[in-house]
């Protein structure tokens, strides 16, 4: 499976950022998603997971609902629609497909990952 994640970019406090996630290849739609973020000189952390069938979502504490994870399995899309950003959201997002159909949050639940978005929040 090969994922690419793609809508970074740098924005004020405050505003939005809408990531998305394609995945090719040997892809099945019966695999929980999800996103990740590593900032620097940091451990890479969960940010939120979706079920295979998007019926299912889990997220971080720090969400604290701004945050919003869906999929459309037609088009092997996962989104991640992040609001209300933060300086302290300033990461690079990981997409990442897991090895289960239903909700996981851990790294090595997940066996491929894509390249990462960069993510910068000014204040």
């Amino acid at each position: 499976v090969q994922l690419q994640a793609s809508g970074g970019g740098s924005v004020q406090a405050g505003g939005s950022l809408r990531l998305s996630c394609a995945a090719s290849g040997r892809t099945s739609s019966s695999y929980a998603m999800g996103w990740f973020r590593q900032a620097p000189g940091k451990e890479r952390e969960f940010v939120a997971s979706i079920s295979w069938n998007g019926r299912s979502t889990y997220y971080a504490s720090f969400m604290k609902g701004r945050f919003t994870i869906s999929r459309d399995n037609d088009k092997n899309t996962v989104y991640l629609q992040m609001n209300s950003l933060k300086p302290e959201d300033t990461a690079v997002y990981y997409c990442a497909h897991s090895r289960y159909s239903s909700i996981v949050t851990t790294v090595g639940d997940f066996g491929s990952w894509g390249q990462g978005t960069e993510v910068t929040v000014s204040s």
